[in-house]
């Protein structure tokens, strides 16, 4: 699904050191510095993972994650701690944690992690999405036409993703403009910059010999309709 990726952490300084990197390799970032916080962004937004740094106070940590799953939430989550200990790994994963990470780790090897969590959500662990006559790599984040790539803009791949993981739903375009710039944006400002993307994803796609897959649907947002 999305890469959006929610960063629940205490420490400030490490929050923002790993929100600048993820959003360097693409991926958008959100970042919540206490409880109260990350509680009302998990029921406002869906995320593809959330990091949790569980030096917070460790029965908070733990009430999230719980509340998390309470609440049906689908999102990857990757725990971060300054404790390498098997009782918080096996606490961790055993409330619905998918991954464990010990510090100090090194920023691209949480990328990695992060890019394993979402793949396993939204596409069974697959590193390529086939697409009729498409094949879109997640690793090199390329999308090839039988053996010649087809150029896209960050955002394009971003949204192409997007439909990918969601396909056959209704998708808003409330939903895909928070995926795309995340938190805080103007919506109404945003909403030309959606019609412009569609419509050159739309047209890069048929010019590759593609269906018309993106289909509006009235008054509600957009649909990625594919049954191959």
């Amino acid at each position: 699904m999305a890469n959006l990726s929610s960063i629940i952490d205490d420490e400030k300084k490490l929050a923002d050191n790993i929100c600048a990197y993820l959003s360097s390799e693409q991926f958008t970032c959100e970042v919540a510095y206490d409880y109260q916080e990350a509680i009302e962004k998990i029921h406002v937004y869906e995320y593809a993972c959330i990091i949790l740094d569980i030096t917070l106070p460790q029965e908070v940590d733990w009430i999230f994650l719980k509340e998390l799953r309470k609440a049906r939430k689908t999102e990857g989550v990757l725990i971060i701690s300054a404790k390498n200990s098997l009782d918080d790994k096996v606490m961790g994963l055993s409330i619905g944690a998918d991954d464990y990470l010990a510090k100090a780790f090194h920023l691209p090897e949480l990328a990695s992690r992060v890019s394993a969590i979402v793949r396993r959500k939204s596409f069974g662990g697959n590193n390529q999405i086939v697409l009729d006559e498409l094949t879109l790599d997640l690793s090199d984040r390329t999308l090839k036409s039988k053996d010649e790539i087809i150029a896209l803009t960050r955002k394009e791949h971003d949204l192409l993703l997007y439909f990918l993981g969601n396909k056959n739903r209704v998708v808003t375009k409330e939903a895909i403009v928070e995926h795309l710039w995340g938190d805080g944006i103007d919506m109404a400002y945003s909403y030309d910059f959606i019609y412009s993307h569609i419509k050159n994803l739309r047209k890069k796609l048929m010019q590759a010999g593609c269906p018309d897959y993106i289909k509006a649907v009235y008054g509600m947002g957009y649909r990625f309709v594919y049954h191959g």
